[in-house]
């Protein structure tokens, strides 16, 4: 374990490369285990959460290698093993394979997902899909999928979720006739596992709307397919250069998927411009305080940007109200943010952010993946030295994060604990 000694007030300057999405190539690693050869994934990032996926499907006996952002999978020798309590403890992606391996070999055993503590995730829309398409489920603690046969069938989801539909995919792409999936998740990482198996030989159409039609086809082929940017990644250093100051340009981050974070950034004051190869971001006076903030799935605000939106709030003109949709317990950070000077006040889901012109270091830590990254933006902008620990969560989703703040003028240093 280790933390991050910050040392407040220096502003980012430079270039940065946004990494390969973690939340796109997860579930695509997964869906490898459909393919018999080789698959190839470029602009992988090299990341905790990818590592952990790769060490599941080695035990699932497929061979894998990742090495100078070239993830390469193959297969061909895959075979179904439980997959215990340690093994799921990683990542949440990993619940992604329970429909891959119903599609390939008709059964699994897998213990519930890990993951961040950022309230309740249950699987129970997962395994809804998977029964509507004919898997034979049992099990509390560990969910068994025993003898089944998937086939085509008409899944309509209560409530979008982007997991559930990403395994119904899985599921689907093999089955005998015609899946429809209503109330499909509709965020990019959704758009982009349907584009790879589309690419690998599925029959997927819809993609980008809530009705996804998949037509099953009888096996999947070889593919090489680039990984596209991580949009939260993007999302989190455009805040950082908004809490620290200075200029950067992120290379390849995408425009479209970033609306619902750049249009509330723009109107708050902040200089953005889309270019065809990235995003210039500049802070160039202290933001106005946002207007209602609301998480919502996709094209809505992320929750995964939350968190750097509640330190941006913090330090805004005016009084912001965030509410979260989501994930019950994304105010985890809110105690560390007021140890700075932060006034925020919760009420049930609701935090009413009064900004204040800047917060103080402090000890801080962090406990989840997106919390952890916004304390050490809050950090950047602080009078004063701060100490982060919770390295290990950024660690499972941001590729080289401290080297890439050093480079762009940040003072923060890694040390053991």
């Amino acid at each position: 374990m280790s933390c991050l000694r910050v040392f407040g007030g220096f502003p980012l300057e430079g270039e940065i490369k946004i990494q390969g999405s973690k939340n796109a190539v997860l579930p695509m690693m997964a869906a490898a285990l459909l393919v018999p050869g080789e698959v190839r994934f470029e602009n992988c990032p090299d990341i905790a959460d990818v590592r952990a996926m790769a060490v599941l499907l080695e035990k699932l006996g497929a061979a894998v290698k990742l090495e100078g952002g070239i993830l390469t999978i193959n297969a061909s020798g895959a075979h179904p093993v439980f997959l215990d309590e340690k093994d799921m403890a990683d990542t949440r992606g990993c619940i992604l394979l329970l429909g891959a391996l119903a599609a390939r070999f008709g059964e699994a055993a897998v213990s519930h997902p890990g993951g961040c503590v950022i309230g309740k995730r249950p699987v129970d829309l997962h395994l809804f899909a998977l029964k509507q398409l004919g898997a034979n489920l049992s099990g509390e603690d560990v969910i068994r999928c025993e003898r089944s046969c998937l086939k085509g069938a008409e899944v309509v989801f209560p409530m979008p979720s982007v997991g559930a539909t990403q395994n119904a995919l899985l599921a689907a792409v093999l089955a005998d006739g015609v899946t429809w999936i209503h109330n499909a998740a509709r965020e990019p990482e959704v758009l982009h596992l349907c584009n790879f198996l589309n690419a690998a030989g599925a029959d997927i159409t819809g993609m980008g709307t809530s009705h996804l039609c998949i037509r099953g086809v009888k096996k999947l082929s070889p593919v090489c397919y680039r990984v596209p940017a991580d949009r939260i990644v993007a999302g989190t250093y455009m805040a950082a250069v908004l809490c620290a100051g200075g200029r950067v340009f992120l290379r390849e981050a995408g425009g479209d998927e970033l609306l619902a974070v750049t249009r509330p950034l723009k109107a708050a004051g902040a200089a953005i411009r889309v270019l065809a190869d990235g995003i210039l971001v500049e802070k160039k006076r202290r933001l106005r305080a946002f207007d209602y903030i609301k998480t919502e799935p996709y094209p809505g605000f992320p929750t995964d940007m939350q968190s750097q939106f509640l330190v941006l709030a913090a330090l805004a003109e005016g009084v912001c109200v965030i509410e979260e949709t989501i994930f019950e317990a994304r105010f985890g950070i809110v105690p560390e943010l007021k140890k700075m000077g932060a006034q925020i006040y919760v009420e049930e889901n609701k935090a009413v952010v009064e900004g204040q012109e800047s917060l103080t270091g402090r000890m801080l830590c962090g406990r989840d993946l997106r919390g952890t990254a916004a304390l050490v933006l809050a950090a950047l902008s602080a009078k004063g030295e701060s100490v982060v620990g919770g390295m290990e969560y950024l660690e499972r989703g941001y590729e080289n994060f401290v080297q890439s703040l050093g480079r762009l003028g940040a003072r923060v240093r890694e040390e053991g604990l």
